[in-house]
């Protein structure tokens, strides 16, 4: 075998058609030979027809095995090694395995050495760079923390009425209406009568102005006051929380992303770029695997946009199954009954997700089984899940090949992605490691040309066998 692997891979290529073309040969005449042995007792037209089939048979077989051998040690192995050096540029994980292309000559050790430059140049460019990084890290953190501090609950709003920033205090009183998000609409929160009043005389006047408004369901009652940016691009609001009833002590981070100051709003999810979109990742814990007797018990989501997960945005919920946790699942979760006495039982739960994937793509690791459980619920909840969503086991078999493993743990060994043993098997736990895994996966995507939402529903379709695609 280890002469074999110094022969040069032109060579090697030689021999192995010459081996087909002999194993050909030989079956013809192996097929000929029985044939003539049969041609007195059968008649000759009854021998050369025995020894048309055995040939043909016998080719089958040859060319079958050569196939088999070529797909195993060839086309695979080429397969892995792209998916692995997408990977290893776009995601800054994995690694190659020489074992894999031990038949490809000496592909496998330039890749490896292009890999190693590539990585050692990053490295130069990472430490240039690290110690400015990490003094303006230190600047934000400062900042962030200063502002949560100051007792003013305050958004920062583009001229798409899109939040771009909002505190820890705002997120205590938006949070009464509905999940705090960036890039979700005022008017979720707000009624847009009054609001675009006030606007509007803002605008005119270019000077701050004070209203009353109630919360978009009418729960609540605020004072607002709107004021103006100097740019003149977005306004602020500075919400008056005497009428709110929240729970102070809530720790919330100041949440902003000031790209958000000049971005368009999202027109057709379908044809929008990926990096463009917002996808909430979310994961279930439940009383068993079967949606139709079964129930949920916890909840955990977070959101990704911009191919980053938003810190500070996320749903980890336990949810009152209202029905008797059993042994087994518990072992699997650590979630017992007495842990979901007066959590929020089924329908708040996932009212409260339905709200925080507000115009988001959502996504899932193994979306069938996550989504049976939410769907059972529909019709009583009053919700349509009509949101675009995407499975991470078929994204998986799109960059790697249908035929590796495409379980959670084996995409976060493949993709660098540390899930700590305690938080393994947790909604949120899981629901974090799999949107970690869906950034690495979005530049990987993109390398391959799949740009928009629609090319990579139309990718995962490709391999629906293997799960079936939901949208």
């Amino acid at each position: 075998m280890k002469t074999l692997h110094r022969l040069s891979l032109r060579f090697r290529n030689f021999l192995f058609f010459a081996f087909l073309a002999l194993a050909v040969i030989m079956a013809t005449f192996g097929a000929l030979y029985l044939g003539y042995r049969r041609a007195d007792e059968f008649g000759t037209a009854s021998a050369f027809t025995f020894a048309g089939v055995v040939a043909l048979f016998s080719q089958l077989a040859i060319i079958t095995g050569i196939w088999f051998l070529f797909d195993e040690n060839i086309a695979r192995p080429i397969e892995r090694l792209a998916a692995n050096l997408r990977a290893k540029v776009h995601a800054k994980a994995g690694g190659i395995d020489k074992h894999d292309g031990r038949y490809l000559g000496d592909l496998v050790e330039a890749t490896e050495s292009v890999t190693r430059q590539l990585s050692t140049s990053t490295m130069d460019q990472a430490s240039a760079v690290a110690h400015e990084t990490a003094r303006l890290n230190a600047d934000k953190a400062r900042l962030t923390a200063l502002l949560s501090e100051i007792p003013v609950a305050m958004v920062l709003v583009n001229p798409n009425h899109q939040i771009v920033l909002y505190d820890s205090q705002a997120a205590g009183i938006l949070s009464q209406v509905s999940p705090p998000r960036l890039n979700a609409s005022i008017f979720e929160y707000f009624q847009k009568g009054p609001f675009m009043e006030a606007y509007e005389k803002m605008l005119e006047t270019g000077k701050e102005q004070g209203f009353s408004d109630r919360s978009a369901h009418f729960q609540f009652h605020f004072d607002v006051r709107i004021k103006p940016l100097d740019s003149g691009d977005g306004y602020m609001l500075v919400i008056d929380d005497t009428h709110a009833d929240f729970a102070p002590d809530a720790a919330r981070p100041v949440v902003f992303d000031f790209e958000l100051m000049q971005s368009e709003a999202t027109g057709d999810l379908w044809t929008a770029n990926l990096n463009d979109l917002t996808f909430v990742v979310f994961d279930t814990e439940t009383t068993g695997l079967q949606p139709h007797k079964d129930e949920i018990v916890q909840i955990g989501a977070v959101r990704v946009m911009k191919s980053k997960i938003v810190p500070g945005e996320q749903i980890d919920m336990l949810v009152d199954p209202e029905r008797p946790i059993p042994a087994a699942s518990t072992k699997v979760h650590g979630i017992s009954d007495a842990m979901v006495t007066g959590a929020p039982t089924v329908i708040p739960a996932i009212k409260k997700l339905y709200s925080f994937a507000s115009g988001a793509v959502l996504v899932a690791h193994n979306a069938p089984f996550d989504m049976a459980f939410l769907h059972n619920h529909e019709k009583e909840a009053g919700l349509d899940w009509n949101h675009p969503i995407l499975d991470t086991v078929l994204l998986s078999a799109v960059l790697f090949g249908r035929t590796e493993v495409h379980t959670l743990d084996a995409l976060c060994d493949r993709l660098d992605v540390v899930i700590p043993p305690e938080l393994r098997h947790t909604a949120l736990g899981d629901a974090h490691a799999t949107a970690e895994v869906l950034c690495k996966m979005l530049a990987m995507l993109q390398s391959r040309g799949v740009a928009t939402l629609a090319e990579a529903v139309a990718e995962a379709k490709t391999h629906s066998r293997l799960l079936k695609d939901l949208n």
